[in-house]
């Protein structure tokens, strides 16, 4: 059981209400409190990432597994650096071309980062978070940031204050609402300690675009095309004793209460007959479409997404979210379309819906 906590939402929306969200934020972290900052992926749970009994509150308030690390958010590349200790070229460049943004490098961690960050691991995850708000928390305190999705462990990650409010008030004291996030999905992770770089977790920065950068690496940093592929649980050297490299690797993660599942249809009576035969435990039944689009249902039962990968990503939380705030006893999403740039839709799809 926890001790329930009062909760101040702050409003960032005005440049006052700003920098004193910032000053308040920053002096809670200074004291080791754990508190809810915006980011353009999604909120975050945030502590001092040098506090080893700060990032513990963290595993603590979300049930987090040990053994899934944190990610570390920085404001800078010099602070990206001394978070590691052997930055590479191949960072330089994809930093160069992504950072600040939803872009997550994995590296072996200097002797600054505590082991809880990196669940007893040699390597570090690190993120230069392109929302103004972190940006300037990190900055006026002067220190890496853990910061974890703001909810419970396995939950669906919130892209709204709201969100954070419904999963983890009474357990925080200070939620920032930094309106809702613009890009909707986790950061892409790529693990630059294999000799081959590797996407670990698929983002909205898509696999190709990593390609074309990772391709210009100089010689003597190995090979220089990307492996996109996830390894059992992201463990190296395919040891299933090793430490996981990044977050998100669960088989089963990013979940709503109701059961989602991922369907094609050919036309609406098709869809129809098939929710019909879901079992009385499933129903009622909540559809998210983007080209097939069921007129003849309850239009509150019916969400339509733009079938376009990033405005998609920005909607699809939020939507689950929504479905289960209307006590949906299942999601139906329609499949979404082949190509690289929806690796990550895909990866969240089969995460949530995995034992389906």
């Amino acid at each position: 059981m926890h001790d329930a906590v009062k909760l101040s939402v702050l409003p960032t929306h005005a440049p006052g209400l700003f920098q004193d969200a910032v000053e308040l934020a920053a002096c809670a972290l200074e004291r080791g409190e754990v508190v809810v900052l915006p980011t353009e992926t999604v909120y975050g749970l945030a502590a001092n990432a040098l506090d080893p009994a700060a990032v513990a509150s963290i595993y603590r308030i979300k049930g987090r597994p040990a053994h899934n690390p944190i990610i570390v958010h920085v404001s800078s590349l010099e602070m990206a650096r001394r978070c590691v200790a052997g930055w590479t070229e191949t960072a330089t460049r994809l930093a160069a071309e992504f950072w600040p943004g939803p872009l997550t490098l994995v590296l072996v961690k200097s002797e600054i980062i505590p082991e809880i960050i990196t669940a007893g691991g040699d390597t570090v995850a690190v993120r230069f978070p392109s929302h103004p708000f972190m940006r300037a928390v990190i900055e006026r305190c002067g220190f890496p940031i853990a910061a974890p999705s703001a909810n419970l462990s396995n939950e669906i990650s919130p892209t709204t204050a709201e969100h954070c409010r419904r999963s983890l008030e009474g357990r925080v004291g200070l939620i920032v609402d930094g309106g809702p996030c613009q890009v909707g999905i986790e950061s892409t992770v790529v693990d630059l300690v294999s000799p081959v770089p590797r996407v670990l977790r698929p983002g909205m920065i898509a696999a190709d675009a990593i390609e074309r950068v990772v391709g210009k690496a100089s010689e003597g940093e190995g090979s220089t095309s990307l492996e996109m592929r996830t390894k059992r649980l992201g463990h190296s050297d395919d040891d299933p004793a090793a430490p996981v490299r990044s977050p998100g690797l669960l088989t089963r993660h990013y979940s709503p209460k109701a059961r989602l599942m991922v369907w094609s249809w050919a036309d609406e009576k098709e869809l129809r007959g098939r929710m019909e035969d879901l079992d009385p435990g499933l129903k009622p039944v909540h559809v998210i479409a983007h080209d097939r689009i069921p007129l003849e249902l309850d239009p509150a039962q019916v969400a339509v997404v733009p079938c376009d990968p990033e405005a998609f990503a920005r909607a699809l939380y939020a939507e689950w979210h929504r479905c289960d705030e209307a006590g949906a006893g299942s999601i139906i999403v329609e499949a979404v379309p082949a190509g690289g740039s929806w690796d990550g839709i895909r990866d969240r799809l089969r995460r949530a819906s995995s034992g389906v």
